[in-house]
């Protein structure tokens, strides 16, 4: 599963939004579940005494969860379905093969929710036998013909109808937003704009709310799905098609069979009008599934597939396991994208046209298909057995952005994954801060966060810098291998590198897997009588915290000659001497940016200098300029940043433009210059467009062309650059320019247009914003609805009820959470203007049912 940056960021403004609107354990051994216990101990809290200042981010105390109990397994499951598009019904028929796991039993009970059960039977080779069940709407208890024995399978036929429609609301997190398993898109066919779809969402156990499973991750089944649709449909489901039939009432039955075994959650079906592009690995199927308008493109988005199955493939030293490997692209999709086994489900903005796809960056849609990829080996292949354990599949997913960066795009857009993923991890950390492998929460869906993603990618990372290459990937290969179709904790991968590398692990893995937090550093250095001293402070809270265990690189530079020190950190305060004959030009802490930790370091401006031109990654040239950017006057450091601007890696010349925003050091002209030539001529739209908004920090000057020329570009992002530069000072003309740009199509330049409007528009744009919100994307849809209410603040009372029936009809019905909330948000803005507002978003808050919108609301 890939949580989205866009829905991280989103879901960090939503959750601090205003009206106006940031010790180690011991190991047996002996015991498999050690890691267990330990976590389970660590977690519980302690009596906290009244001196005792408790940190905000501690969370509160929350029930225990561990894996669920094996009773049953479903050995193979057999659907048959068709589907009811006016009442968003699914009409199926399951038949699960199962037997009793250890114990015999009697009895066998199956997450089955909102079902209207038809009938129960046992079938039998001399016929099929009715059975006795009780049914909860959530659960399906049935009373089987006698009790079997683990060497025993029977199969239970169950005919029911599945309506997730009518399920309760507000299930999902900040990372799959809904809970109902099955998703009818446009339905009724009402909706010209978009494409009549049926997709399902599984994780976490949401797929028992179309077929009856035991919907946990410690589950494992063969599967095979018979789908019923209108001939003129394509379907998609697990494994291979293996047959086709078109039936005399203008349907079709299309079978998909997985002989490997996977969890429940990972199964999928997608149905739709969606043009199907053919790519090949090692003579295996690999097919991008996406609306027809997008069929030229696919391969441009879709296309580095085959050639990360294989690099995967050779690094694991383990061949992609499954049958064959399809991407779908969906309408109205819950989350980023999700790993079923050989069908990934993608949401459709991963589609792109030729011009938007001049904007991709590594850390869009790149990374989530490779993401989504790795998960076949980590989650796929070997899966959690319990979503405590999640970071076992999410860990090594968002850790493949790593890896494929490197290998596809060198260091430095390596190095760049790794800052995005610390920042957001410490932004989190701000307000919360849990064990990597946690048995206490409240929801499973909590799990969903940027510590199980994130974090546990940085962790795997100091992990593979302590063990090196060679110990880390052949130590991956032994915990796929040994552990290949079945359900895991954390002590089979402790296990794993132990058994390779012959190294107890536990300290490593107690700190960084079991414990919360992370290391907060004070890092200073001296020169005296021929030593340097480095003094390192561990400065975390370790009440709640551990005191950590740190092998760590320092370099000292002397002159133009660097010496690389290995340390190992393992106190509060400790203090490492190093020899060396001349006061050193730099000592540079974690030279090799490995360690998961806030770090403090001490350094001159004259340092940070040397720092950046003798910088070895990509970390090393961005830190002097975040660092210096309030002194980038000072001649030095002036010439610092604009020989960043020739930097070949396109973030550090990103970054440079970002920090001479309003630049007033030596040669302002010369720079403004060098500015103007980057926002026209530099090869990434990503600087181009922060030098545009670079250029419009400066008060006073008129770079009139520059933006006009923006307005040409071929990069969407680049004219939004434009548009809000445009924006801070707009001419008569300036209207005439924007309105040329109405009818694009990029969601990104409708919301740059949109804020353009909610500054300076007149009614002529209300037809415009009303006409343009069909095309906006969901996530943009957010912040696209409060421009709209502050637009509409500068209507005429009388002229605004269609646009308030719009926003109150979204805040009211739209599918998705922050789409409402946008809505709500649009609303609030007239409030001050239209009093009567009051009453409606009341009413809106108090009929409200998703529990984390109601949170939200709560706050205002």
């Amino acid at each position: 599963m890939k949580h989205t940056f866009s829905v991280n960021f989103l879901w960090l403004c939503l959750v601090s939004f205003t009206v106006v609107g940031q010790a180690t354990g011991n190991k047996s051994k002996a015991s498999d579940k050690a890691d267990k216990k330990n976590a389970t101990a660590s977690t519980e809290s302690a009596p906290m005494s009244g001196s005792i200042t408790v940190p905000s981010w501690l969370p509160p105390e929350t029930p225990v969860h561990l894996a669920a109990p094996l009773l049953s397994d479903v050995v193979n499951t057999k659907l048959d379905v068709r589907f009811d598009w006016a009442k968003q019904y699914l009409l199926g028929t399951a038949v699960l093969t199962l037997r009793p796991h250890f114990y015999p039993q009697s009895n066998v009970l199956l997450d089955a929710r909102g079902f209207d059960i038809k009938t129960v039977q046992l079938v039998g080779e001399k016929g099929d036998k009715n059975l006795t069940y009780k049914y909860d709407k959530a659960q399906l208890s049935i009373t089987l013909d006698r009790p079997y024995t683990r060497d025993q399978t029977y199969q239970v036929r169950i005919a029911y109808v599945a309506k997730p429609n009518e399920l309760p609301q507000g299930g999902g997190s900040a990372a799959i937003t809904s809970d109902k398993g099955l998703y009818f898109i446009n339905p009724l066919g009402q909706d010209p704009k978009k494409p009549r779809q049926i997709w399902t969402q599984g994780e976490t156990q949401a797929n028992s709310c179309w077929f009856p499973t035991i919907d946990h991750p410690n589950q494992r089944m063969t599967q095979e799905i018979a789908m019923t649709v209108d001939n003129q449909y394509k379907t998609l489901s697990n494994g291979l098609l293996v047959s086709s039939r078109k039936n005399s009432d203008g349907t079709r039955t299309d079978t998909w069979r997985q002989t490997l075994a996977a969890a429940p959650y990972l199964t999928m079906m997608a149905v739709g009008d969606f043009a199907v592009v053919s790519d090949t690995w090692r003579g295996k199927a690999v097919d991008y599934y996406v609306e027809p308008r997008y069929k030229n493109t696919a391969k441009a988005v879709f296309g580095h597939t085959p050639e990360m199955m294989e690099f995967y493939s050779k690094r694991l030293g383990i061949d992609f396991p499954w049958e064959k490997y399809a991407q779908i692209a969906v309408r109205d999709y819950v989350s980023g994208a999700m790993e079923n086994t050989t069908a990934t489900v993608h949401g459709n903005t991963i589609q792109a046209t030729s011009r938007e796809l001049l904007d991709a960056q590594y850390e869009g849609a790149e990374s989530t298909i490779t993401h989504e990829l790795f998960h076949h080996w980590f989650g796929d292949l070997v899966t959690c057995e319990s979503w405590s354990n999640l970071p076992l599949n999410e860990s090594f997913a968002n850790y493949a952005q790593y890896l494929w960066a490197e290998h596809k795009y060198g260091a430095d857009q390596a190095a760049l994954v790794q800052q995005h993923d610390l920042a957001a991890y410490l932004e989190e950390a701000n307000d919360k801060r849990e064990p990597l492998i946690r048995y206490h929460y409240a929801s499973q869906e909590d799990m969903f966060d940027r510590h199980s993603y994130e974090k546990g990618g940085r962790v795997l990372h100091m992990l593979r810098k302590y063990m090196g290459d060679d110990a880390f990937f052949t130590a991956l290969n032994h915990y796929l291998t040994k552990n290949k179709f079945t359900a895991v904790e954390i002590s089979k991968l402790r296990t794993a590198f132990e058994e390779t590398t012959g190294e107890d692990l536990t300290w490593f893995f107690d700190q960084w897997f079991m414990q919360r937090g992370h290391p907060e550093l004070k890092v200073t250095h001296s020169y005296t009588n021929g030593q340097v001293l480095l003094r390192v402070q561990q400065t975390q809270d370790t009440l709640f915290q551990p005191i950590y265990r740190l092998p760590v690189t320092v370099t000292i530079w002397q002159k133009e000659k660097a010496i690389d020190h290995r340390i190992t950190i393992t106190k509060t305060d400790q203090t490492f001497s190093f020899l060396a004959a001349d006061r050193p030009s730099l000592v540079k802490f974690d030279s090799e940016s490995q360690l998961l930790a806030q770090i403090d370091e001490d350094r001159t401006s004259d340092e940070l200098v040397f720092q950046f031109y003798h910088a070895r990654n990509y970390l090393q040239r961005y830190e002097p300029l975040e660092m210096l950017h309030n002194k980038a006057a000072d001649v030095g450091v002036s010439g610092m940043y604009r020989n960043a601007l020739q930097d070949n890696f396109y973030a550090i010349r990103r970054t440079a433009l970002d920090h001479l925003r309003a630049y007033r050091g030596s040669s302002p002209t010369a720079v403004r210059s060098e500015i103007q030539h980057f926002a026209t001529a530099d090869p990434n739209s990503s600087v181009r467009a922060q030098a545009i908004t670079t250029l419009a920090s400066f008060a006073g000057e008129n770079y009139t062309s520059i933006y006009q020329a923006g307005l040409r570009d071929s990069s969407y992002l680049v004219e939004a650059a434009a548009v809000a530069a445009i924006a801070k000072s707009p001419t008569p003309a300036s209207y005439q320019q924007i309105a040329a740009l109405e009818n694009t199509g990029s969601s990104a330049l409708l919301v740059a247009i949109a804020d353009f409007y909610a500054k300076g528009g007149t009614i002529e744009q209300y037809g415009w914003f009303l006409r343009r919100l069909t095309d906006v994307s969901d996530i943009d849809l957010y912040t696209y609805l409060q421009s709209f209410g502050t637009f509409m603040v500068r209507m005429p009372v009388i002229e605004r009820e269609k646009g308030v029936k719009t926003l109150e009809t979204l805040a009211r019905t739209h599918s998705q959470y922050y789409v409402r909330l946008g809505a709500y948000k649009g609303l609030l803005t007239l409030v001050p203007s239209t009093p009567a507002l009051k009453e409606i978003l009341r009413d809106i808050r108090d009929k409200e049912k998703d529990e984390r919108l109601k949170a939200y609301y709560g706050l205002i």
